[in-house]
């Protein structure tokens, strides 16, 4: 018995059409949309692609670009279909590759589904990339002399500018680093000297932060050597006015930044989604009420969604793949077997 049987005259047929021709070309802005985003997010991921430890965050945004172009594709071919389907004699051309056509669909909505998942499950491996990317990069500020790393500097202090942050996960990250090139260092003072040698890889370690870290909302000069000694600044307590640089990490005002982004285009992804599953069934119903009205095109005709229950359709698919692997296996044994001896 067939799954969501509905009657359909030869105007509802029409209406139908008609409808789901519609709805393909707002599927096809929708896949102009979504190729779009992906394009938008690449551009923004590569923008910050010195500060991140591999391209497997590319992922996502290559992912949407490819479901927007076939979205494009599919539904544009669809809306011919539907076009077509007003023509009882250009319809006709179309019903031996409409099966073919929706199973096609059926993969496609499979595909954009996890697609849209992963917009939403992949941030955490996004913010682990961030966090590692982020890491190497503030190794590489003090090295403005070497080639391939000079303009690791500038990058860092526009990101921190930009995003209102400092370090990886706060502030005090600089402190674990030593950020200041050695070209700027008087190894003649004591005080150098000093700091390296307390040092067991020799670094020269200080308490500050680059220019980049201060929010100029703090209402004293920005604070960024000493930080953590209070008798270095009058009227100062550090545990008390912290406001005076970014308290905010860049991974996290990052992560912020990306998963926000991508938590948007996942639920636009979704929207798609639903809207492709209903163009689909909408087309399955037109198939099957214009086969059923073949030969009279102004006679009634029923549409469904399944030609069996559910259950039935689910044991016809694994008895159809259990065939299909029956299939495999008697040609490679009639392979192995070799030519027949007595032939010939």
């Amino acid at each position: 018995m067939a799954l969501l049987k509905v009657k359909f005259d030869q105007k509802k047929r029409v209406k139908l059409a008609q409808g789901l021709w519609l709805l393909n070309w707002f599927s096809v802005l929708a896949g102009i949309l979504l190729f779009s985003l992906g394009l938008f997010l690449k551009i923004e991921l590569r923008k910050r692609s010195d500060v991140m430890d591999n391209a497997e965050s590319h992922f996502v945004p290559n992912s949407l670009i490819a479901m927007g172009a076939l979205a494009f594709a599919c539904n544009s071919l669809a809306g011919k279909i539907c076009y077509d389907a007003l023509d009882p004699a250009k319809f006709a051309r179309w019903q031996p590759w409409l099966k073919p056509y929706l199973a096609g669909c059926v993969l496609f909505h499979a595909a954009l589904l996890l697609v849209a998942l992963c917009c939403f499950l992949l941030q955490g491996s996004l913010d682990a990339t961030l966090e590692q990317g982020l890491r190497n990069s503030m190794k590489y500020y003090r090295d403005t002399d070497t080639p391939g790393r000079c303009f690791m500097k500038k990058t860092l202090d526009l990101l921190q500018i930009e995003f209102k942050c400092c370090g990886n996960n706060g502030f005090r990250d600089w402190f674990e680093i030593q950020w200041i090139s050695n070209r700027y260092l008087d190894f003649s003072s004591k005080e150098v000297k000093d700091r390296i040698k307390s040092n067991v890889d020799g670094r020269y370690l200080v308490d500050g932060v680059p220019f980049s870290c201060c929010n100029p909302s703090s209402p004293r000069p920005c604070i960024q050597q000493q930080l953590t000694n209070n008798s270095a600044h009058y009227s100062y307590d550090h545990r008390t006015e912290e406001l005076n640089v970014w308290l905010a990490g860049c991974r996290a005002a990052l992560g912020a930044y990306y998963g926000g982004l991508m938590s948007a285009m996942g639920a636009a992804t979704l929207c798609v989604w639903l809207l492709e599953v209903a163009i689909t069934v909408g087309l399955q119903y037109l198939h099957t009420a214009l086969e059923g009205a073949a030969e009279d095109a102004a006679a009634e005709s029923e549409g469904w969604l399944l030609a069996q229950s559910l259950p039935d359709t689910w044991r016809a698919f694994l008895q159809g793949l259990k065939q299909l692997g029956k299939g495999k296996q008697v040609d490679a044994a009639g392979e192995d077997a070799g030519p027949d001896p007595e032939a010939g």
